[in-house]
């Protein structure tokens, strides 16, 4: 209980450290060349960070673990209603986890008015380890009450909940990090988990890429459920980041990032265009 005593500290501490991790990372082997300043595009990508963390205490100050820690007392979900060991329940529920997030970014790019929030993500024109915390508020907002329902439904425990968390957010950074991995250990990696070159395939132009290669943590769902892309059409090092519809740096503000989802017109963005 001590550990969820002190969540935010815990959360924060586990942000910096890899965060930093992977910052360093990128300067010292990096994936690709950077074409724009980090001056330009950091300040308004961590802005968005600070944003949305004190929007979520403001709007849902108890989190997931806090709904997780009610739900536990009040015996609400079928985890809390079968008698699993802790460890295998602690397992099941990193996975179900794992799979609803995947599915949750599948539909924020099948469905248009929520292709409009998530477009937000996509419309950095460079990859590294802060696109991987870049989102519009109102997606991270929708995000946690979806959690909170799977919460309720589900009954994982606190610790479970606070793991995934962090884990979440941490395979974000690594996996947005634009870092170099030897081929080999990339291949073996992504059998599992979701890598950065991985990843990458998912933030091109191409409309047939960015339907691709949607998960976060774990690999498997792609590979299982048909949105496995291996590898760009143009190569890691000439493939282009983002989308057609937002290509000025005027647009990497956080003004700008903010009022994104409310600018142009509703797009059609289905899963299966191939072009």
């Amino acid at each position: 209980m001590n550990l969820l005593q002190h969540e935010p500290a815990l959360r924060l501490g586990c942000f910096f450290a890899i965060f930093f991790l992977v910052a360093a990372w990128e300067a010292w082997a990096p994936r690709r060349t950077r074409d724009l300043p980090r001056t330009l595009r950091w300040p308004n990508n961590l802005g968005i960070v600070l944003f949305n963390t004190l929007t979520l205490r403001l709007l849902l100050p108890a989190g997931a673990v806090g709904a997780a820690i009610t739900a536990e007392k009040q015996g609400w979900g079928l985890l809390n209603q079968a008698a699993l060991p802790s460890v295998i329940e602690f397992l099941l529920a990193l996975v179900i986890f794992d799979l609803v997030i995947y599915l949750q970014h599948v539909m924020f790019h099948a469905v248009p008015a929520l292709w409009r929030l998530h477009r937000m993500h996509h419309a950095d024109l460079e990859f590294d380890v802060t696109t991987g915390a870049r989102f519009h508020p109102l997606e991270i907002v929708l995000s946690m009450l979806l959690k909170l329902a799977v919460i309720a439904a589900l009954g994982p425990s606190a610790i479970a909940v606070l793991v995934f968390e962090i884990l979440l957010n941490a395979l974000a950074m690594f996996n947005h990090g634009n870092i170099r991995l030897p081929a080999r250990l990339d291949q073996s990696l992504r059998l599992v988990l979701v890598t950065p070159d991985m990843h990458r395939v998912h933030h091109s132009v191409i409309p047939r890429e960015t339907n691709s290669n949607f998960g976060f943590n774990l690999s498997l769902w792609d590979r299982c459920l048909g949105t496995y892309r291996a590898q760009p059409q143009h190569g890691h090092t000439k493939m282009t980041i983002g989308i057609d519809a937002f290509r000025s740096r005027h647009d990497l503000r956080l003004d700008r990032m903010l009022i994104q989802p409310f600018r142009g017109r509703t797009p059609t963005y289905p899963i299966n265009r191939d072009r």
